[in-house]
């Protein structure tokens, strides 16, 4: 029997686990409180559902990091106040963000958070905290399905160049 073949909670968690968790629940605090303020310039009823959906995933996401780290008595982060609720109407139609450029900056979001999960599944030695991280990854690859949907069914996905192959026309 090794050194850590034992329960997994039971297990010290490795520095790079302590970092890898510690910046994940730092930048899901931070979008958490950015995708709250997209929430406010939000006119599309079906971006504003998916929005919703990205918040509340990630204060699952939160909860479950902060109860990691505080079970292994590390240090939290700081966390951004939450967001108050405004009126769309009463943000200058300036200084909106417009509905496309919200679905593709959660959009791009929700990719960094896979890489992000992925890296973390790759480097943990505790099969709970991989574990955790996949279902973070499984959940995000869902929701970026469903931004991707609902980018191409409103027009607002902007496609690299096409590659079209000419011969077989």
């Amino acid at each position: 029997m090794g050194i850590l073949s034992g329960n997994p909670k039971d297990e010290p968690m490795h520095y790079g686990e302590v970092f890898g968790t510690w910046a994940f629940l730092t930048t899901t605090k931070g979008l958490i409180a950015c995708h709250q303020t997209m929430l406010n310039h939000t006119g599309d009823k079906d971006l504003h559902k998916l929005l919703v959906e990205v918040i509340n995933q990630g204060k699952q996401e939160h909860d479950q990091l902060e109860s990691l780290l505080k079970e292994n008595n590390v240090g939290l982060p700081p966390s951004p106040p939450e967001r108050p609720k405004a009126n769309l109407e009463d943000i200058p139609v300036g200084a909106r963000l417009q509905d496309p450029e919200i679905s593709a900056s959660v959009s791009i979001d929700i990719n960094a958070g896979l890489v992000a999960c992925s890296q973390m599944m790759g480097q943990c030695i505790r099969e709970d905290i991989a574990q955790m991280f996949a279902q973070f990854h499984t959940n995000k690859a869902a929701l970026g399905a469903d931004f991707l949907r609902l980018n191409k069914e409103k027009g607002w996905l902007v496609p690299p160049p096409l590659h079209i192959n000419k011969t077989s026309m």
